[in-house]
C-alpha cells in the first residue's frame, strides 16, 4: 500500500518519520520542523488505518512493507516511534537509513493484566479530551486537540490485530544499522532489563528523564536534546 506522507523541508538530507498507534504525521508537528531546520528533507507517513492512508489487512508484517514502498531507501535518519519503531525494525534492511532511532518501541506488547491491551487501545477511540489530558498530563493543548482528530480517523482494529503478539519478544537481535533506542522513563515497553539486553547486542539505550511514552511530546527538548550525535 502507499502511504499518504507529509514532508518538511527541501534540504540534501532525508529524514523518515514512522509514528505509533492511534497516531499519524500530525505527531510528528514540531519534530518535524525542527529537522528540517538542521537541513532535512522530512517524511512522515500515516501508517495504514491511520490518518489519511488507506484500510485494509493489519499487522506489523504489512506496516513494513507499506513502509518500504512509500519511502525512499538510503535516507540519513530514519525514526519510529511505538509500533513505528516496531515497524521500523521490520523495515529497516530494506530502507537501509544511514542512522536509526527507535523511540520507546513497541518490542513487547503487554497482556491486559499488565498494562494496555489491544481491547484497552481500542476502545481508547471514543477517549474525552478530559481523558487525554488525564493520561498526558505534560502535552500542549494543540497536542490534545491533535490526538482527538487522530483518533476520530483511526482504524480501531490496528489494535485488535495485535492481539497474536501479545507477550511475545519483538526485540532484534542486532541492529542492522547504527542505532540508538530511545526510552521513556520508566518505559513500560522496554524493562531495565531488555534495556541491558539491547545494549549488549549492540544498541545505544538513552533515556529521556521522566519523560511519558511519547516522549516527543512530553518533553521535546529533551527528545531532541537525547538524539545529540544521531542527527
Amino acid at each position: 500500500m502507499r502511504l499518504h506522507t507529509r514532508t518538511w523541508g527541501e534540504g540534501d538530507r532525508v529524514a523518515l518519520l514512522i509514528h505509533g498507534m492511534m497516531a499519524d504525521h500530525r505527531t510528528w508537528r514540531r519534530v518535524g520542523p525542527a529537522l528540517a531546520d538542521r537541513g532535512y528533507r522530512v517524511i512522515a507517513v500515516d501508517l495504514r488505518g491511520h490518518g489519511a492512508s488507506g484500510r485494509g489487512a493489519y499487522s506489523p508484517a504489512l506496516y513494513a512493507d507499506d513502509v518500504v514502498e512509500t519511502l525512499p531507501a538510503g535516507a540519513e535518519l530514519a525514526l519510529g516511534h511505538s509500533l513505528g519503531g516496531l515497524t521500523l525494525s521490520l523495515a529497516v534492511d530494506r530502507l537501509h537509513p544511514a542512522r536509526a532511532v527507535y523511540s520507546d518501541p513497541a518490542w513487547h506488547l503487554a497482556a491486559p493484566g499488565e498494562g494496555f491491551g489491544p481491547e484497552l487501545f481500542a476502545q481508547f477511540k471514543s477517549a474525552t479530551r478530559e481523558q487525554i489530558r488525564a493520561m498526558s498530563p505534560r502535552w500542549d493543548e494543540i497536542d490534545v486537540d491533535i490526538e482527538r482528530e487522530t483518533l476520530a480517523v483511526w482504524d480501531e482494529q490496528t489494535a485488535l490485530s495485535l492481539a497474536p503478539l501479545v507477550g511475545a519478544d519483538l526485540m532484534p537481535s542486532a541492529p542492522v544499522v547504527p542505532s540508538l533506542v530511545q526510552l521513556a522513563d520508566p518505559s513500560t515497553l522496554i524493562t531495565e532489563e531488555r534495556a541491558q539486553l539491547l545494549a549488549s547486542r549492540g544498541f545505544e539505550v538513552r533515556s529521556v528523564p521522566g519523560a511519558g511514552h511519547t516522549i516527543h511530546r512530553d518533553d521535546f527538548d529533551g527528545f531532541m536534546a537525547s538524539l545529540e550525535g544521531w542527527l
